[in-house]
């Protein structure tokens, strides 16, 4: 058999065990949201036990819900019997991941953390196991069958544990009114936050690499400011600085196509009048979102007062890894 045919075999197991965990989805899972709502909303944390491959899916589901704004811990099994139980409070609620429910490790932890107020939410294939018996909502996650060749390995079945831990956490944040700008603030390094956080003003070249000429500077000065800031267009202002027009390097060659006489001209003559622009106060994402839009090289940054105060090379978005 060749390669590609057992990677084909793998996916349609993986998706007919997600089909089948989807069709089993009932409102337990609902109680389980609105469980896990509730505890974040009143400053309570969501404690994630596992073992095994279980372990690393809980990792991950917890590291997906911290993102989102749900604070998520990871709790070892054995550690917490030796002191590491000193995480968990009163009010807590326990996300307890187990394919069997019957995990040892874990059936050892369970007794200690019902001596709290908590929780618990079983994620597992056996809705009459152990596990599910100590657990105060059942989310079901079984398969039909292991993608591996022998019906051992952990694949199906830590897929769909991983798709439910997803659904909870997509829920979660639906039911809570998380939002883009949330997001940015818990990953202020990444492209999303940069986009999110910055403002326009944190962007955009100003003093000598902002160009701006007069409206009666001829187009030959004009060419002059634009090479000094090393521009492909220059921002247009009246004799109060406000801002009038934009003249550019395109709009030049097209102009002495048909009139070689145009570099003498004054600007408010050849200028583009009501140019496209944004204010400094707006957020980076919403430049992004122009450029974009209006295919355009260069984006005049204003401020309160309809000046002239910055530009926006579309050149300088990759550097900044906003696009």
């Amino acid at each position: 058999m060749r390669h590609l045919e057992v990677a084909q075999q793998v996916f349609e197991i993986e998706i007919a065990g997600l089909k089948a965990v989807q069709s089993q989805l009932s409102e337990s899972f609902n109680r389980a949201v609105e469980l896990l709502n509730s505890t974040v909303s009143n400053k309570n944390k969501i404690i994630v036990v596992g073992v095994g491959k279980s372990g690393l899916v809980g990792k991950k589901i917890a590291a997906t819900l911290t993102s989102t704004g749900a604070p998520a811990v990871v709790l070892d099994s054995v550690n917490a019997l030796h002191g590491d139980l000193g995480i968990v409070t009163d009010g807590d609620v326990v996300l307890a991941l187990s394919y069997s429910g019957e995990s040892e490790e874990l059936l050892n932890l369970l007794p200690a953390l019902k001596r709290f107020p908590v929780k618990i939410i079983a994620i597992t294939g056996n809705p009459k196991s152990t596990l599910a018996k100590y657990s105060d909502i059942i989310l079901n996650v079984r398969v039909p069958r292991e993608a591996c060749p022998f019906n051992l390995a952990p694949t199906s079945s830590t897929t769909a544990m991983l798709v439910m831990g997803d659904a909870l956490a997509m829920a979660l944040l639906k039911a809570r009114g998380f939002t883009k700008h949330d997001y940015a603030r818990y990953h202020p390094a990444g492209a999303i936050g940069r986009t999110m956080l910055l403002k326009v003003r944190d962007i955009m070249r100003t003093g000598d690499r902002n160009p701006v000429a007069t409206q009666d500077m001829t187009v030959k000065e004009a060419l002059l400011v634009m090479t000094r800031a090393k521009s492909g267009c220059v921002s247009v202002v009246n004799n109060r600085g406000k801002l009038v027009g934009v003249f550019t390097d395109g709009d030049f060659r097209r102009q002495m196509s048909t009139d070689p006489h145009a570099i003498n001209r004054p600007l408010k003559d050849v200028m583009t009048r009501n140019p496209i622009c944004v204010r400094e106060d707006a957020l980076a994402a919403e430049a992004v979102r122009i450029f974009n839009e209006k295919n355009i090289d260069d984006l005049i940054v204003i401020n309160s007062k309809n000046q002239p105060v910055g530009i926006i090379d579309s050149q300088d978005l990759p550097k900044l890894k906003l696009l």
